[in-house]
């Protein structure tokens, strides 16, 4: 993927998960019914996907890597 690719994804991931994060602290309306998207599960996965991305940019700015030793 190029840099502009990847910092686009970057962005859209980050935004979800802050998305995610808040939809998933207010607080439950048992009266509206029972909950049908897992929202800290998208957080969680979306903050994955955002530190893949993250390595992935840092790989293609050319940073060294360390080695497992």
């Amino acid at each position: 993927m190029s840099m502009t690719v990847t910092l686009a994804l970057l962005a859209a991931v980050i935004a979800l998960a802050v998305f995610a994060g808040w939809r998933g602290a207010r607080p439950s309306q048992p009266h509206r019914g029972v909950r049908m998207i897992p929202w800290r599960l998208i957080m969680v996965t979306s903050a994955f996907a955002a530190f893949v991305l993250l390595v992935h940019l840092a790989a293609l700015l050319g940073l060294p890597q360390r080695s497992p030793v």
